[in-house]
Order: structure tokens, then C-alpha cells, then sequence
């Protein structure tokens, strides 16, 4: 089964992902963790009713209580969880994937998923494994949303004071982040918030930058003092200034990492290996203790909650918080806002004093079959004598004035190489540092 990742199951539905995995899903679960009741929430694509409803009943086939959550953002499922007390549950959704792909994020306990649970779930969904019993459980509606919203308004009390643009990408924060924002007293203008999972205006990905493109036009016609934009589910957010400028990510976590310090002094904060150097200096300059982790969003979460970290930030936009033990984007976006008003400068004046690198972005090339190995292999004995190695996932080679990180695909016969250096002339020098290593590389990077 190509659907499953290394920390959920997603894919293109009716091709790859059938109504089918959903009852598949239910019974593995059922089987492996023997729950008496479950929770379940679903996003708003076309396919969400379908593979909710097959999830569902493959549950109450297992004898299994359900508490259905309904069409949720993923952070309000994750506050359901912990507000009641259920601690095994799956919510449909592929995230920021475009809208003919759906998915499945689980979870089996306290801790997020591990790629071992994983595949031992995958192993019992391939063998058909029946978990059916006399008995079938039983189905609960539940309406989380308005306690959620209560939720996220005592976590970020601020009196709002600015005119902020927000593009919810027809997502599922659509409905919600608004009327909380003009709640604490912002002024608001909306884009694309009406909840729609065929996402007619733009892909629901904020990380990609032609996907803000709406935004930072409204933000700079109306005079915004912010931009905000989510992806699919809820999960993610991403930046503009007043300018229209997206902001890079790895600045919006140095913004997030200084304001989680001068409330935890000496904290511990979680960045991911991708993130530029400026991450791991700016926050040894705040005094704090800086953590790379393996990319990924459960290898970010379980680094936060084991470490007791104040705060993670990943590069493709999700924000973890200590205080609520993971990620939120609309509670990351209110927080962006209280920065900068009460700092008194723009955003784009904050950002400014976020020191910037010469880095690429993911450069993605296939490769032979059995290449993408040796190529890792190369680079992680090769460049030994003159780089300090790392191999949380691939080969990340860490140079006085720079870095670069080559990962293989677990999907197919491919390699995702990122560099950075200080100086353009850095960088190339990297860059031509993995050439000699790796000379399959010349010409492609």
C-alpha cells in the first residue's frame, strides 16, 4: 500500500485510497489497541463523508463506541481529545494535499504515532484482519467547536489593535478564525473563508508562496498591518507583512522562538534539520537550548513533549506550544499578531531584525533504482573529514559557514537535496562540496 508515509496514511482517493481503508483502518485499530471508545473527525473534501462514514462503522462493527466529531479543523479534534479524555482516534484529512487526496491521522495514546505503530498497523489492514464482534458499539455526535473557540480565546487573551487580513484557503478554519480574531478586537478582512474541500481559489498549502499570492495583493490594497493564511485542515499557517511580503519560515520560528523564551528562560526549542542556521544561533542568543529534530510532524510533537521544550517550530508551518502540548495554527496566528503590536514596530520591521542566509529551496530529483543509497552513503563518507555529520533522516553535512542535507524518497526512486551557506559564495562552495562527494549530482544541483 502506497498510502501510508511515515507518519500517516494519505493518498489520491479512488485510486490509491478507497472507501474500503476506512473500515480496514477501524478493524487494525480495534484489533491492536482494543479500545472502548474512539474518537473521529473528518475535514471538508468531497471524499471526508464517505471515508468518515466507512471509518465509522468499521468501529461500530468492532463493538466500538464512537465519538463523532463531525467536519472539524485538526486542532480542534486534538482539543476534543485531550477535553474528553479519549485517547485513541483518527481524523480524515490529507492536510494541504490538493483536494482529490484524503488521508488518515491517528492516534493511539498519549504520545503521537510512531513509524512502528504505523506499520504494524499497515500489516493488519493488508492481512484483512476481522475484529467484527456480537455486539456493535455505538455512535455519539459531539460539538467541540464552540468550546474549542472558548479554548483558544484563554489561551491568547490580547486586546486586538490591528487590521488583519486572513485567507483561509476554503479550509477549515474558515468559519472559525475570523469571528475569533474580530472577538479579541481586530479588524478583519476575509479571503476565501467560506469552507469548501474542492479549494477553488488556490491548493491549500501556505508554504508555497504563488498560494499567498491573493493575500498579499489584499493585504497591501487595504492597508493591512498582517497577512494570515491556513492550509486545509487547520494545522498549518503562514505569514505576509504590510508590505505583501510572505515571510520566510525559518524567521516566523526565530519570532516564535524569542517569544517563547522571554517566557521561558533557558527553555528547550525544537526546530527541524531543515531549517536555516540562523533557527540555532537565534535562539542561543535569546539563552535558550536548541533541539533539531528529525522533519516531520509526530517526530516534532514527541520531541516537544518529551523534552518539555516551550515551543517547535517546523519549517513547513506548523507551530507547536508547550503550554497546550502541540500545534495550532489559528492559536500560532494570534500570537504572530500580539508580536507585533506589542512590539511597536511593522512585520516586516520584526522580521528585519531576523538575520537571513543564502538558502535554496527543496531541489527534488529522481534517481536510478538503488542510487538514492549510495548517493547518501558518498556524501556521509566522503564529506566526513571536512563537516560535522548528522543522519537524523539522510545526511545532513553541517560546514562552518553552512550545510546541506540530501534525504531519500520512502515512495519512490528519489533524493530531496536543501543547502544553505552565509554568503552566496558559501553556498556554492557546499554545493560543489556534495558534487565531489556524489558525483552523480553534477549539473542537476
Amino acid at each position: 500500500m502506497g498510502i501510508f508515509k511515515a507518519c500517516d496514511i494519505r493518498g489520491p482517493f479512488g485510486s490509491e485510497l478507497t472507501v474500503e481503508h476506512g473500515r480496514l483502518l477501524a478493524h487494525a485499530i480495534a484489533f491492536r489497541q482494543d479500545p472502548s471508545v474512539v474518537l473521529v473527525g473528518g475535514d471538508a473534501r468531497p471524499s471526508t463523508p464517505a471515508l468518515r462514514g466507512a471509518l465509522i462503522d468499521g468501529f461500530v462493527e468492532c463493538g466500538v463506541r464512537v465519538t463523532d466529531l463531525g467536519q472539524v479543523p485538526t486542532p480542534a479534534f486534538y482539543h476534543a481529545r485531550r477535553r474528553l479524555g479519549i485517547k485513541v482516534g483518527v481524523m480524515v484529512t490529507a492536510s494541504h494535499n490538493p483536494p482529490g487526496d484524503n488521508g488518515f491521522k491517528l492516534t493511539l495514546g498519549d504520545m503521537p504515532i510512531t513509524e512502528a505503530e504505523l506499520h504494524s498497523i499497515r500489516a493488519l489492514m493488508e492481512a484483512g484482519i476481522n475484529s467484527a464482534r456480537p455486539r456493535p458499539g455505538a455512535v455519539t455526535h459531539y460539538d467541540i467547536v464552540p468550546e474549542y473557540r472558548q479554548h483558544v480565546l484563554s489561551v491568547c487573551a490580547v486586546e486586538g489593535a490591528l487590521r488583519v487580513a486572513i485567507d483561509a484557503s476554503n479550509g477549515m478554519l474558515g468559519p472559525i478564525a475570523p469571528a475569533v480574531f474580530r472577538e479579541l478586537g481586530f479588524e478583519v478582512l476575509e479571503l476565501y473563508t467560506d469552507v469548501d474541500g474542492t479549494f477553488p481559489n488556490h491548493l491549500p498549502n501556505p508554504a508555497v508562496f504563488e498560494n499567498l499570492r491573493d493575500l498579499s495583493e489584499l493585504v497591501r490594497e487595504r492597508g493591512c498591518d498582517l497577512g494570515i493564511a491556513y492550509d486545509g485542515d487547520g494545522d498549518r499557517a503562514a505569514f505576509v507583512d504590510e508590505t505583501g511580503t510572505p515571510v520566510d519560515n525559518d524567521r516566523a520560528i526565530v519570532l516564535f522562538a524569542r517569544d517563547a523564551l522571554s517566557r521561558s528562560p533557558g527553555g528547550r526549542i525544537v526546530y527541524d534539520q531543515k531549517c536555516s542556521d540562523v533557527v540555532r544561533e537565534e535562539i542561543l542568543k535569546a539563552g535558550g537550548f536548541p533541539h533539531m529534530e528529525k522533519s516531520g510532524y509526530t517526530f516534532m510533537k514527541t520531541a516537544l513533549l518529551r523534552s518539555g521544550a516551550a515551543y517547535a517550530g517546523e519549517l513547513s508551518g506548523h507551530h507547536f506550544f508547550g503550554e497546550i502540548g502541540g500545534d495550532d495554527a489559528l492559536i500560532a496566528s494570534l500570537r504572530m499578531a500580539a508580536l507585533v503590536q506589542r512590539s511597536g514596530q511593522t512585520m516586516s520591521g520584526l522580521v528585519a531584525g531576523v538575520p537571513r542566509y543564502a538558502t535554496t529551496p527543496d531541489i527534488r530529483l529522481r534517481v536510478a533504482a538503488g542510487e538514492a543509497d549510495a548517493i547518501l552513503l558518498a556524501v556521509s563518507e566522503r564529506l566526513a573529514t571536512e563537516a560535522e555529520i548528522t543522519e537524523l533522516d539522510g545526511v545532513r553535512a553541517q560546514f562552518r559557514d553552512g550545510w546541506g542535507l540530501v534525504r531519500a524518497s520512502v515512495t519512490e526512486p528519489a533524493i530531496t537535496l536543501r543547502f544553505e551557506g552565509r554568503t552566496p559564495e558559501a553556498l556554492q562552495r557546499i554545493k560543489d562540496a556534495f558534487v565531489r562527494a556524489a558525483p552523480q549530482l553534477a549539473g542537476r544541483i
